[in-house]
């Protein structure tokens, strides 16, 4: 019974090992097939991918989604409790909380006029925004140049094609154009199957920096907003009713997480 289970488990393992050798041969195939353009499509796939997890561990070591900071840090602005405001931002590793507390701190300080502040917390802002954007450009152009790469590699191929055919003479077999258009066709597939994928991944990861750059101009503009409130005339402050509106945080953007 044991010997009949060894000899099932031997099978089982000698068809995957059988299926992956036979899934390295036709990958070599496809690039002997496809020339040097399909080895740089395959360089260039992996590229996409390496770029994919690099991205997807920088957003979750920076927490890119978490927004729960925002609100709390806002409230005791608003209440005029700084240190207790920075403190909810300290231990945040998102650029968020790092924009909210230098602009906080720029304008505890009040070295600077407000509109210089705004400046200085805005190019702060940018350097963070263009931090967490990075390498996602190199996705963009593999996404672009994928499907040219695959079209060069098919004209290559059907020009291959035609000089078999041109020196098979007055013997012409129709096998020789057919399995060079067979072999020319490989590349453009290979060259829109690493195009569709990378550009469903740079658009998802540009939804997911567009909505954080959207929350971190929400908040910026929010600190900004309060320290105004709160320093301006006592006519201004008793329209109570605008400063709730203008106060009220944007339910969409700080999605609490």
């Amino acid at each position: 019974m044991q010997e009949a289970q060894i000899d099932q488990t031997d099978a089982s393992f000698d068809a995957k090992n059988e299926q992956f050798t036979w899934s390295l041969d036709q990958l070599f195939v496809l690039t002997e097939s496809g020339g040097p353009v399909a080895i740089v499509l395959i360089a260039l796939s992996i590229i996409v991918v390496a770029v994919t997890v690099l991205k997807l561990w920088h957003f979750f070591y920076i927490q890119l989604d978490a927004r729960k900071f925002i609100f709390a840090a806002l409230e005791d602005w608003r209440n005029n409790r700084p240190s207790q405001a920075l403190s909810h931002l300290e231990n945040s590793r998102n650029p968020i909380a790092q924009v909210m507390e230098a602009a906080m701190r720029i304008i505890s300080n009040k070295q600077l006029d407000i509109d210089t502040a705004r400046e200085e917390v805005i190019r702060i802002a940018t350097k963070h925004v263009d931090a967490v954007r990075s390498h996602l450009k190199s996705i963009e152009v593999i996404a672009a140049l994928s499907p040219l790469l695959g079209l060069l590699g098919t004209v290559f191929g059907m020009i291959e094609a035609f000089k078999q055919l041109e020196n098979a003479g007055t013997a012409v077999d129709p096998a020789i154009l057919s399995g060079g258009i067979w072999e020319a066709l490989i590349t453009t597939a290979m060259g829109l199957s690493v195009a569709i994928p990378a550009i469903f991944v740079l658009n998802w990861l540009e939804q997911r920096v567009s909505r954080f750059q959207a929350a971190m101009e929400d908040a910026m503009t929010q600190v900004f907003i309060v320290y105004a409130l709160n320093n301006a005339s006592p006519s201004i402050k008793n329209r109570k009713e605008s400063i709730k509106e203008i106060q009220s945080p944007d339910s969409q953007l700080r999605n609490v997480k």
